[in-house]
């Protein structure tokens, strides 16, 4: 069972939010936000863009302190954020706009429980093509990662990038070393929680 936790003032926001999870037998609404006992797993709130902008959105805002020191938070905002100030926040994060679909929510709330950083790339990047972060990896890599978080074979890739098989191997070996993983699923989870990559 995940436990979210609303953060909303919007009582008709809050309200939506509730009726779009309710579909999600695994999703359980709890308490309310200004119950500090509340206990979940992950917290949905919303952030102005001078917040981000600002970088007043960290650990010690009242969001963020809301329910489990490890509760993971969903920020619901249209406005581009800060990256290199979210990566400082000590939980997982995300980022979804306020339009955001009944099937993108509940995927962001199981990922989110999961430990990935979710959002869209228009939210997450500067452009969908070029992360503002970089992390260990060469940009090469960072293409390389990409193009496993779509599943792609070793030969696809090296038709995509237009380099051999070979290089590829390299390439992907060279990521494992970098990222400290020993498979694909485990690189694309680590992309995504540098925030390097975005599905």
């Amino acid at each position: 069972m995940i436990r979210v936790l609303l953060n909303i003032s919007s009582p008709a926001l809050r309200a939506g939010l509730r009726a779009l999870l309710s579909s999600d037998k695994a999703i359980k609404i709890v308490n309310d936000p200004l119950d500090e006992d509340s206990e979940a797993d992950v917290v949905i709130t919303s952030a102005s863009r001078a917040a981000f902008v600002h970088g007043e959105v960290d650990s010690s805002s009242s969001a963020l302190r809301l329910g489990s020191t490890q509760a993971a938070i969903l920020f619901l905002s249209d406005d581009q954020l800060n990256l290199r100030e979210m990566q400082r926040l000590s939980r997982v994060w995300g980022i979804l706009p306020t339009d955001v679909s009944a099937e993108e929510l509940i995927a962001a709330v199981h990922a989110l429980s999961q430990g990935l950083i979710v959002g869209t790339a228009a939210l997450l990047f500067e452009s969908e093509n070029e992360p503002l972060a970089q992390g260990p990896l060469t940009e090469r890599e960072l293409e390389v990662l990409g193009l496993l978080a779509k599943g792609l074979a070793n030969k696809q890739i090296a038709v995509g990038l237009g380099i051999s098989e070979h290089t590829v191997k390299f390439h992907v070996s060279s990521i494992y070393t970098k990222l400290n993983v020993t498979n694909r699923t485990e690189a694309v989870r680590a992309g995504l929680r540098g925030g390097w990559i975005a599905l």
